[in-house]
């Protein structure tokens, strides 16, 4: 990321001084007579800039949360609606979440699939939706031009709000789903991640996959996923983001609409907060020529305090690819892997953090070891005041793209109502990284993980171990010599 980021405003620098074409002398004058020009380390040492949302939110008369933000820029709006249906509240049913949400748009009264994909693209809006652990989302993109935006909510209302379930389509859809899951037997990084969450979970609502099982798919019938979208589906059950070019009053009556259409209906109770898992390591057997390493602890749920605090120093140790110290000492000191990727995954109730990478099988055990070292050392003495510097520099560049956009927004609106964050969330945020010590930072991370405590997962073939390469310092590599014939 940071190499794009140089390379791109590199280019950006060289155009704008150059003129395209321009000598190197007239490039001189004409900075001089702008002397608007900055310099990019004059420009890093501004505050960020960033886009203020004024988010207004009230309640339906059915329940709803409404969240919604005018943006009169284009000739358009976005509308997201963010259930609690994830395959956390699958119950007894693995993948009835999944199911349900997919099936949407298989069928409703008068019109099967194909008419109802015919009828979104010929009034220009996009319908789309997917589903995961802790909710289920249907968007919809359109022009605000009443002439078209009225149809295209009439049919996504009744899509979302009055799917049949037809049983043509179910039989498509489960036999994708048990050929996704027959497929994950040839992945062992999926193998890896599904047990992960297992040992990690338990028996707690996130430990299953959100595809469901075999033995779980094949029971699943259209009364079910009708019962389970009563439930989950329902207008007390959801958030109704709105971004575009919409008053208030509109915003007011589309949402309306759509709370109308939904079955009628409470929130679903959250999920219960997680039992501690048991530390250890957990190998699974498969002949490949990589060993797929996965360490993982229970992290933070989507309100936690310490949140900004951790996502910086997570973009440190392993987040913010080139230049982490994940990164850094294992792939570019070491040349193990192609990447190591760090993360927390904040949920309603504690989500993931995981370390996630491929390393040559002979020397998995060593690999293991030397990112656990890294971890112990991280933990134990936190970022430089350099690496914090950097982050914050790469975060503060980045955030604006979070707001960029009618469907950024949207999202950033369905996150908010979905995890009940303060309103001014974003502004707090962005505040809270540019702010935060690297005491701070190092309090969080040694608070919320345990370098002993990690579950870990490997999936890869058993073989004889190998020592680990001597690390060599970047900038000290002799360059290459001329080849010989």
């Amino acid at each position: 990321m940071n190499a794009r980021f140089s390379y791109a405003w590199g280019a950006l620098l060289s155009l704008t001084l150059l003129g395209g074409c321009q000598s190197t002398s007239s490039a001189i004058d004409s900075a001089a007579a702008h002397p608007k020009l900055e310099s990019l380390q004059a420009l890093s040492k501004k505050p960020p800039v960033t886009r203020t949302l004024d988010i207004q939110s009230w309640k339906t008369a059915e329940g709803a949360r409404v969240m919604f933000v005018e943006a009169n820029e284009l000739p358009m709006y976005d509308l997201r609606l963010t259930f609690a249906a994830g395959s956390s509240q699958d119950g007894n049913t693995p993948g009835i979440a999944t199911m349900t949400n997919g099936m949407l748009n298989e069928g409703i009264a008068g019109m099967d699939t194909t008419a109802i994909a015919i009828g979104f693209e010929n009034l220009g809006a996009n319908f789309s939706n997917g589903a995961y652990r802790d909710m289920a989302v249907a968007s919809l993109r359109t022009l605000s031009d009443p002439a078209k935006s009225g149809p295209a909510l009439d049919l996504f209302t009744r899509v979302v709000g009055q799917p049949t379930f037809p049983a043509a389509p179910l039989e498509r859809i489960r036999n994708q789903l048990l050929t996704a899951i027959e497929y994950k037997k040839q992945d062992p990084g999926a193998q890896a991640g599904d047990a992960l969450m297992k040992q990690l979970y338990g028996n707690h609502p996130y430990a299953h996959p959100s595809t469901g099982t075999v033995e779980s798919l094949k029971s699943i019938t259209p009364a079910h996923l009708r019962a389970f979208h009563q439930r989950a589906y329902a207008a007390g059950n959801v958030v109704i983001a709105l971004t575009g070019n919409l008053t208030r009053p509109q915003a007011e009556a589309i949402a309306a609409k759509v709370s109308k259409s939904l079955p009628k209906g409470p929130a679903l109770p959250s999920v219960a907060k997680p039992l501690p898992p048991k530390a250890g390591i957990t190998h699974i057997e498969f002949p490949s020529q990589q060993t797929h390493l996965i360490l993982a602890e229970q992290g933070i749920d989507r309100r936690d305090p310490d949140y900004a605090a951790l996502y910086l120093g997570n973009q440190i140790l392993g987040g913010g690819g080139f230049g982490t110290r994940l990164m850094t000492e294992v792939r570019e000191k070491r040349g193990l892997t192609y990447g190591v990727y760090s993360g927390f995954t904040p949920m309603q109730v504690a989500g993931p953090f995981t370390i996630s990478l491929q390393t040559r099988a002979e020397m998995s055990q060593n690999t293991l070891g030397l990112v656990q070292d890294i971890i112990r050392q991280y933990l134990k003495e936190g970022p430089t005041q350099k690496e914090l510097d950097d982050a914050k520099r790469e975060v503060s560049g980045s955030f604006p793209l979070s707001t960029a956009s009618n469907s950024a927004i949207v999202a950033q609106l369905g996150m908010i109502g979905f995890y009940d964050l303060p309103l001014n969330f974003l502004d707090t945020f962005m505040k809270q990284t540019q702010t935060v010590t690297a005491d701070q930072v190092r309090e969080a991370m040694a608070k919320h993980l345990d370098p002993e405590a990690f579950v870990i997962v490997t999936a890869g073939p058993t073989v004889a171990q190998q020592p680990l390469p001597a690390p060599v310092e970047r900038g000290n590599t002799p360059p290459p010599g001329v080849p010989e014939h």
